[in-house]
């Protein structure tokens, strides 16, 4: 129980100071602007996934998860350092498909409620 709590306290301060490093320091063109949604570190603190949304839309997702990989040694060094960690995680970047799995879930219920299928049309 207490290292669930500590997982979490040390998955809220990596997401705080990566959103910080990537927004300041990450000069990768691909990565552009990026909303760090959540950080999920592993029971024995190795390695934590770094959930990301692209904002603005200028790159793709996939290339955004690139650059931020190729950055992914750059971000755990520095995250070892501004928060005094003996290791830092390994960092490993997915794309958060939750906010787009949300909205695509509304269209649907949005759709049934105006009596219209799943293509838009009259059922």
């Amino acid at each position: 129980m207490a290292n669930s709590a500590r997982q979490q306290r040390i998955g809220a301060e990596l997401q705080k100071v990566l959103a910080e490093l990537i927004a300041r320091e990450v000069k990768d063109p691909r990565v552009g602007s990026v909303t760090v949604t959540a950080v999920k570190v592993a029971p024995d603190m190795s390695s934590a996934k770094v959930l990301f949304v692209p904002f603005g839309g200028k790159h793709p997702a996939e290339d955004v998860q690139a650059g931020l990989t190729r950055a992914a040694g750059f971000l755990r060094g520095e995250v070892g350092r501004r928060l005094s960690l003996r290791h830092a995680p390994k960092l490993e970047f997915e794309y958060d498909e939750t906010l787009e799995r949300a909205d695509h879930l509304t269209r649907l219920i949005d759709r049934a409620i105006h009596g219209k299928g799943p293509t838009g049309g009259q059922d």
